[in-house]
């Protein structure tokens, strides 16, 4: 059996966003894939609320907000006014992560083991400035490169992963991505293996999946890892936070799964 001494957890970003004020001793870090960004932005920068309203299904006031944004949008003005990217998502993953109220030298760690996959910026680290955005991975935006973003990032993405994890001896990636987001990680060009994680809810001897409770789990999961310095696969068993359990029976080498009953549905 392999034994990996070093791993990235991958997330999946959100479309809800809080860019209220991060306290102002917290680092901040720069996004790396610059030329990649200047160059899709130098497209989306050209998108009308109707082209907006095709790709995503919006509404008029949410494809006009964005219209701006894109208008806007500068990586010279990301170390000034940017917020780091683990604190400005806030969806149900984030809402599990809390990265807020982590001390700084949990951000630090967390720095050189949390992945967050973006359509607009590629790869990120949770310390990387970004502006407001909204670009989901899986709509297709045409440029130069392709039809979809999956086609502009191509291998950009798996290849970043493996730089990032080069140090490691046994390198993994723990996917706790939804499918939109680790699509884009090119599998045939990534050389560190990946174990996909998922969450599952027991009710009357099934097992199945509700998004809200897995996607924060997913978040309850990165940060076990991070407050408990957890860097090997084989330490995640341990989780147990919100009542899952490492379920060997249902896993296997390359998806491990996670089970609980499943609670009551209290509209979430």
């Amino acid at each position: 059996m392999t034994i990996y001494s070093g791993m990235l957890i991958l997330l999946s970003p959100a479309k809800n966003l809080d860019f209220s004020p991060a306290a102002p001793e917290l680092p901040r870090t720069l996004p790396r894939m610059t030329k990649d960004i200047g160059e899709l932005a130098r497209v989306t920068r050209k998108l009308k609320r109707a082209d907006i309203q095709s790709l995503m299904g919006v509404s008029d006031k949410i494809a006009d907000l964005n219209v701006e944004r894109f208008k806007a949008f500068s990586l010279d003005t990301l170390e000034s006014s940017g917020k780091q990217a683990a604190l400005a998502f806030n969806g149900d993953v984030y809402q599990g992560l809390q990265a807020s109220t982590f001390a700084v030298d949990d951000l630090v760690w967390a720095q050189d083991h949390l992945r967050i996959l973006s359509g607009l910026y590629g790869l990120l680290r949770p310390l990387d400035a970004i502006h407001p955005y909204r670009l989901e991975m899986g709509i297709g935006l045409p440029t130069k490169r392709g039809e979809t973003l999956y086609a502009f990032w191509g291998k950009k993405i798996a290849n970043l992963l493996d730089v990032d994890s080069a140090d490691h001896a046994n390198r993994a990636l723990i996917n706790l991505a939804s499918t939109e987001y680790a699509t884009a990680i090119d599998k045939k060009a990534l050389k560190s293996p990946m174990i996909n994680v998922g969450f599952h809810e027991l009710k009357d001897g099934k097992a199945r999946i509700v998004g809200f409770y897995a996607k924060k789990a997913r978040g309850l999961m990165a940060r076990f890892a991070v407050e408990n310095r957890i860097d090997t696969p084989e330490g995640l068993k341990d989780f147990t936070e919100a009542g899952y359990r490492y379920d060997a029976s249902a896993s296997k080498p390359s998806h491990w799964v996670f089970s609980r009953p499943q609670p009551e549905l209290k509209n979430p």
